[in-house]
């Protein structure tokens, strides 16, 4: 007799789910015995347009390997529409153990000429939107006392990036929404995990490459498929991640990263008070040896490319 996979008899809800690492997630999941919610849009980068063909093709090749699963085309920035997305997972398979907030759009352009559009758009589709998706879900992992979630975070928040305002600040906005969601929620064994994934997809292929160096790592980056960042995430939403919640990690190709969250570093006091001279005088040389200098970018903290 055959042993139960991993994710046998689970409920699992991906959105951005048509293409690239979301559409790998989906199918590894259902891979290791999950039925799967399939939820796209099917827009472009800039999230304009839409065409159903992404999800249901993603869907169809999950049948066509033995597994299950059901598409979703509702968006995720609306509140009401998010709820949707869960709904399906409850009108085709009963129940909804897991959600994979993936859906993501990009809007790239250097902060002094971002307009408000650009920032709107962004943040409503990644971080409203996984709050949106977690809300409604979070309904139901409460009453079933289990859940998990993975949210898709990235370096260019971690750690920075050239022309990413918008982009940066939702990512590391889902960071501190994961932490919160495992802070409210471990009470209901509830976990709330966060990825910052590497992969050359659609949206990475959209970044130009402006000097030799990033045609370099353009060209290496290219090797790291989308399928290199399921494993975890698939892992970090089964039962045999119970212990593991309110973490941050990161991938490249074979390699998994555990990344740092915000800690106290170094303190000074005085016990007169401070003044701004005072902070001149006596705060910034006892603190500057622990400065982030120079300002970073994530190829300067990952100067490396997995290959």
């Amino acid at each position: 007799m055959a042993e139960p996979k991993m994710m046998e008899g689970k409920v699992v809800v991906v959105t951005g789910a048509g293409r690239g690492i979301g559409a790998a997630i989906a199918k590894l999941a259902a891979q290791k015995g999950a039925k799967v919610i399939v939820n796209d849009i099917g827009v472009g980068l800039d999230g304009a347009g839409g065409d159903q063909t992404p999800a249901q093709e993603v869907v169809n090749e999950i049948k066509k390997a033995g597994g299950e699963a059901a598409p979703s085309y509702d968006s995720v920035s609306d509140f009401t529409s998010a709820g949707k997305i869960i709904q399906c997972a409850m009108d085709n398979f009963g129940r909804v153990d897991a959600v994979v907030n993936n859906a993501g759009i990009l809007r790239d352009v250097i902060f002094h000429k971002m307009s408000e559009s650009d920032w709107d758009s962004v943040v409503n589709v990644m971080l409203k939107g996984a709050f949106n998706t977690a809300r409604h879900a979070a309904d139901h992992f409460r009453k079933q006392e289990s859940g998990a979630f993975v949210h898709m975070t990235s370096t260019s928040g971690l750690i920075g990036g050239m022309g990413q305002a918008n982009y940066g600040a939702a990512k590391l906005g889902m960071v501190a929404l994961s932490k919160a969601i495992a802070v409210d929620m471990s009470r209901f064994n509830v976990r709330s995990n966060c990825i910052a994934p590497v992969a050359w997809t659609r949206m990475t292929a959209s970044i130009p490459a402006k000097d030799p160096a990033t045609a370099a790592r353009i060209e290496q980056r290219k090797q790291v498929t989308p399928e290199h960042n399921a494993p975890l995430a698939v892992y970090l939403i089964s039962d045999a991640a119970k212990g593991v919640n309110a973490q941050v990690f990161a991938t490249r190709k074979n390699e998994i990263f555990l990344m740092s969250q915000s800690r106290p570093l170094r303190s000074v006091h005085r016990a007169d008070g401070w003044t701004p001279e005072r902070c001149a005088e006596h705060m910034y040389p006892a603190l500057k040896t622990g400065f982030y200098n120079p300002v970073e970018r994530t190829a300067d903290v990952f100067s490396w490319d997995s290959i």
